[in-house]
């Protein structure tokens, strides 16, 4: 049976009595008043939570917040303070529309006991020292004896943290002082260059912390290969491991200390822990494990003696609970060393005093209810697993509950403890993604052109196993179809936490792990997980059909004239497409594009009034059509033909056919100007004499003219010049301007004549303003253009 919090509020305050009183006056009094002390603290406390527990998102009569700048020099009640800390919490998001929205979540019976232990800690540690240090030691020699009982660790000291770093950097100190008895008079170097194993698919914080801790350099972390072998993927290469330390001996390092991973990586991988205490057996090393997993350990119930799994292990109650604010156990082996006084400013209230959290939560829930939390919380990944695996086209990259056996947690609570087997059953995570291995889409062209080269691409097909076609070469926009789905997913099953997760070699993910709770959360019920089955079935049917009708959509744009398939890096939907009107690329002006965006903006607003799938997208500075995502009876090609249908009448009611006539009508009158302009400076150079008729031979005859012919004129539309065609006739081809390599070394030099048909077409309007022409085109034929 467990106490009511009330009980252990009584229980707590008969601590503080003295075991031998010499009255019973005197024995009352200050009992008393510390009865008293503590009523007071837990009515006001109470109050203060159930207040904060009624703070909505958007008050009902919201309050401009005052800026704060110096101290100020009168008091404030502390009512007000209060209040003005509830406006802050209040009005610190009001972008949600819901006015009902608390910001924080309500409080159980448990979860108000555990806030309410950490303020009856800072009141208790103005108690005399001598009964603080009475009541410490019996709070936290009760929850070391109830942790060592509950995860089989028999004689073992504990030490309770903030976070889990601290557990390691305890954990890290702890091997220093037990591997190097002189750490106090040597130092650091007294080490010999320490080694600090983990597997490279884990958290390297908690290394990382403990070496700016203690001094060492970051490079005496040594990261163990995975293990890919078949049924162990992501756990530690044992003989990696053996090899590394190996090499570490011979270059004269030490061997220190080593995590175990038991659940606790992104993908939930549990390392071999018998192997592994052997390898640390023989070279002397530290074993520390810790992980999720290590929670089914608290619901076996069978006996026979048990020997601990590791020298040190980190247990996150408050995690696997969902208790507000429980400290990190750290379990370790005995060790009577008085270096360790060296870490401890206050080994009383540092250590034990923290403590209290948990032994008050400890009690309220009982053995009972803890086996219970953390049954429920494996059986939903158990039934999520099944869920996920079911799916076509998802891959499941957590190992399944229970192996190829299927057992489940509850098989293994009242059977003889088996470390190996508990592990295997008790997979506390499961990570699973959408790629479309089981899609009925299997072309070639359903492949993103614009993805990864073809190098990176068999470097994954050699880094990921069985990965399908479509995602080895399409990976970027996979990663797109995996968050469109976690989103989703969280959206409309709000009650089942589910986080989207970068994986370094698959990519987006979608992760779930019910150990992971935070304040008020539980595992899943089943009608939870149903819902989520529901949802991902319907889900996955779209993300198969958008894939499937992707390459179809590939194909019929790439022969279609007006449409240009468009690559979209960033959007998860079908695709995207560009209309444009044939001989429109060759215009590469500003004018011109802005006129095609416009063209684009105009099709797109057309189409959401047909259908909301449509949408504005925008690629390389150009406006685009973007389709969303689809289902399995959607008409690709129908769907084109409404866009190019719809395309065809915005063009007519746009001005883009006039601005293509309008430019090569400026190109012909301006090649035509100059042409005319060139012919009579050619007459006044060559002399009227030469253009006579029989005598004009007879002056050539006898003084050939200069070659200073006409040139002819091409229209650079991508320039918005006219060029002379001097180097299209020398070196035999078409250039497009000056940048062309000519033999792969020189660039063709610039046109001798180049005149801008904006400048040209401006002091034409300018000499017909003022009454004057400066020639007459409708003498010289027209350029060929």
């Amino acid at each position: 049976m467990s106490e009511t919090p009330q009980q252990l509020m009584k229980i707590a305050l008969s601590l503080n009595n003295d075991e031998k009183p010499e009255t019973e006056s005197q024995m009352e009094i200050p009992a008393a008043k510390v009865r008293s002390g503590l009523a007071e603290l837990e009515l006001q406390t109470s109050r203060a939570m159930q207040r904060l527990e009624n703070i909505k998102s958007i008050p009902e009569n919201p309050i401009a917040l005052p800026t704060l700048g110096l101290l100020h020099q009168e008091r404030k009640a502390p009512a007000e303070i209060f209040s003005f800390l509830e406006t802050l919490i209040a009005q610190s998001d009001q972008t949600d529309d819901d006015s009902e929205f608390f910001i924080l979540p309500p409080l159980d019976e448990v979860s108000h006991l555990a806030l309410l232990s950490h303020s009856i800690v800072a009141y208790m540690s103005h108690l005399d020292y001598r009964k603080l240090s009475k009541i410490t030691s019996k709070i936290c020699n009760d929850t070391n004896r109830w942790l060592a009982h509950l995860f089989r660790f028999i004689d073992a000291n504990a030490s309770y943290h903030i976070d889990s770093t601290e557990s390691i950097l305890r954990a890290v100190r702890l091997a220093i002082v037990t591997r190097c008895p002189g750490y106090l008079e040597g130092g650091v170097p007294a080490l010999a260059n320490p080694c600090l194993y983990i597997s490279e698919n884990s958290s390297l914080a908690g290394l990382q912390y403990a070496c700016r801790q203690l001094g060492l350099p970051l490079h005496c972390i040594r990261l163990v290969p995975s293990n890919t072998a078949f049924g162990a993927i992501g756990a530690m290469d044992i003989s990696a491991l053996q090899k590394l330390i190996a090499s570490d001996l011979v270059a004269n390092r030490t061997p220190l200390f080593l995590i175990a991973d038991t659940g606790s990586s992104m993908c939930g991988y549990v390392d071999n822990i018998m192997r592994l205490q052997d390898v640390c057996r023989a070279n002397s090393i530290w074993l520390h494990c810790r992980g999720h997993s290590l929670a089914a350990i608290a619901v076996t119930q069978g006996s026979g003696e048990v020997k601990p799994i590791a020298d040190s292990i980190s247990l996150n109650l408050g995690s696997w609970l969902g208790i507000p604010n429980l400290p990190v156990a750290l379990l370790h082996r005995q060790i009577q060393n008085v270096a360790l006084s060296v870490f401890e400013s206050d080994p009383v209230l540092s250590r034990r005093l923290s403590s209290l959290s948990l032994w008050t939560t400890l009690q309220a829930l009982g053995r009972e209810t803890i086996s219970a939390r953390i049954i429920k919380a494996f059986d939903s990944c158990r039934i999520m697993y099944d869920i996920v695996s079911r799916c076509p086209g998802i891959r499941v990259l957590s190992k399944a509950p229970g192996g190829e056996t299927k057992t489940t947690i509850t098989d293994l609570v009242m059977k003889p403890i088996n470390f190996p087997l508990l592990f295997e059953t008790a997979i506390a995570v499961v990570v699973f993604q959408f790629d479309g291995s089981q899609s009925d889409s299997t072309d070639e062209n359903s492949v993103d052109q614009n993805s990864t080269n073809a190098s990176a691409s068999q470097d994954l097909t050699q880094n990921i196993i069985n990965k399908s076609i479509e995602k080895v070469a399409n990976i970027s926009y996979f990663d797109k179809l995996n968050s469109w789905l976690g989103q989703n997913l969280q959206r409309d099953c709000s009650d089942v936490e589910l986080e989207i997760v970068d994986h370094q070699i698959y990519g987006t993910c979608i992760r779930f792990c019910p150990l992971e709770l935070g304040l008020g959360d539980s595992a899943p019920s089943l009608e939870m997980l149903e819902n989520v089955a529901s949802c991902l079935e319907a889900q996955i049917e779209i993300l198969r059909a958008t894939v499937k009708h992707r390459g179809t959509l590939n194909k019929l744009v790439e022969k279609n004239e007006v449409l240009r398939l468009v690559h979209l890096t960033d959007w998860a939907g079908l695709g995207g497409v560009r209309f444009v009107p044939e001989g429109w690329e060759t215009l590469l002006t500003d004018q011109a594009k802005t006129e095609l965006n416009k063209l684009n903006t105009d099709l797109v607003e057309t189409l959401r009034n047909t259908d909301n799938a449509f949408s504005l997208g925008e690629a390389d500075g150009l406006i685009c059509v973007r389709f969303g995502m689809v289902t399995e009876d959607t008409d690709v090609e129908e769907l084109l033909e409404l866009v190019i249908s719809v395309g065809k009448r915005v063009q007519e009611n746009s001005k883009v056919l006039d601005t293509m006539s309008e430019i090569v009508k400026k190109g012909i009158e301006t090649a035509t100007a100059d042409l005319q302009r060139e012919s009579e400076e050619k007459l006044w150079s060559d002399g009227i004499l030469r253009h006579v008729p029989v005598f004009g031979q007879v002056v050539n005859w006898w003084s050939p003219p200069k070659e200073t012919g006409i040139k002819g004129r091409s229209l650079n539309l991508t320039q918005g010049v006219v060029e002379s065609t001097e180097n299209i006739y020398k070196y035999h081809m078409q250039l497009a301007g000056s940048g062309n390599q000519i033999h792969g070394t020189k660039s063709p030099p610039t046109p001798m004549v180049q005149t801008s048909m904006v400048s040209a077409s401006h002091s034409r309007n300018v000499s017909q303003s003022s009454g004057t022409s400066n020639a007459d085109t409708t003498t010289q034929p027209p350029a060929p253009v």
